[in-house]
């Protein structure tokens, strides 16, 4: 397992298990050399680590933007950045907002979708913060006594072809861009999102592209091309080429694409805990020594 881990989720993130304290006090417990905790629109983790005494383990700032480009979804890293900057305070109290206001919304159109009964009262009681995700409606209805009932639900319970990370894998399939149950949320585009990592003294990275990309062009990896070039003018700083949802194809594409156009090239598991329950902390494959990516790869290690 490596130890370099630059996309790690506290409870910060709305589906995110533990405190900034426990991941901290795993990474230590496990070795871990760098690490970044990057929440999904918050950057308070970063503010919290500095309280910790962490030893021989490096923790670099970081957060997960969400984004839009050309009408698409993306995620995008951040990371040395001036973490008070008051811009990305304010983007995370948006996004919470309008999360809530989607909440009943997107519990009423999974349940259509699907034809499966779900209790509103049940699912908003559990939500952090009134914030509802895919991956708790997941939670919830696949521990029902009656989950078996449902085909729609099979390849999500124990055995399925997706049950190694049933809970993601029901937020892609139902709850992602273009999928039955998405509930729109206002984004900022990613060329602002872009500059205002650039400008807060930080640099960008494309999360997952594997995972993200694939939505669109499909995975003929070379038709990532087009679209990547077009994301790469935007002025990203780099790619996370290892990811645990990467194939080692898919790895070896992005790494050459990043190395062609110059690009930083990351690690990152994208853990959170239970939602994610077979990713663990440095388990994003990179079959690349942690020496090397240490040396040539990593302009913030």
């Amino acid at each position: 397992m490596s130890k370099l881990d630059l996309h790690i989720h506290s409870e910060f993130s709305n589906d995110g298990e533990f405190s900034v304290g426990k991941i901290i006090e795993m990474c230590i417990q496990s070795e871990m050399k760098l690490i970044s905790i990057t929440d999904h629109n918050s950057v308070k983790s970063a503010a919290e680590a500095n309280k910790y005494d962490k030893v021989d383990l490096k923790i670099i700032s970081g957060v997960e933007l969400d984004c839009t480009y050309k009408g698409m979804d993306f995620h995008l890293l951040g990371y040395t950045f001036d973490y008070t900057n008051n811009d990305f305070r304010f983007i995370e109290e948006d996004i919470h907002d309008q999360e809530i206001q989607a909440a009943e919304k997107k519990i009423s159109l999974f349940s259509t979708a699907t034809g499966i009964p779900v209790n509103n009262a049940e699912i908003i009681a559990a939500a952090k913060d009134g914030i509802v995700t895919g991956e708790l409606i997941a939670e919830i209805i696949l521990v029902k006594e009656n989950a078996q009932d449902y085909p729609v639900l099979q390849p999500y319970l124990p055995g399925g072809e997706k049950s190694d990370l049933p809970y993601v894998n029901m937020y892609w399939d139902f709850f992602s861009q273009g999928k039955a149950a998405y509930t729109p949320i206002n984004y900022i585009n990613l060329k602002d999102a872009i500059d205002l990592i650039h400008t807060s003294g930080g640099y960008s990275v494309l999360a997952h592209p594997g995972k993200t990309l694939g939505k669109y062009p499909g995975k003929n990896l070379n038709a990532y091309n087009s679209l990547l070039n077009d994301i790469t003018s935007e002025g990203i700083d780099g790619i996370e080429v290892f990811s645990s949802y990467h194939s080692r194809e898919e790895s070896e594409f992005f790494l050459d694409y990043a190395k062609q156009n110059k690009l930083f090239i990351s690690c990152g598991s994208d853990f959170h805990g239970k939602t994610k329950p077979s990713i663990q902390i440095g388990g994003h494959g990179a079959f690349l020594e942690d020496k090397e990516l240490l040396k040539h790869l990593f302009p913030f290690s």
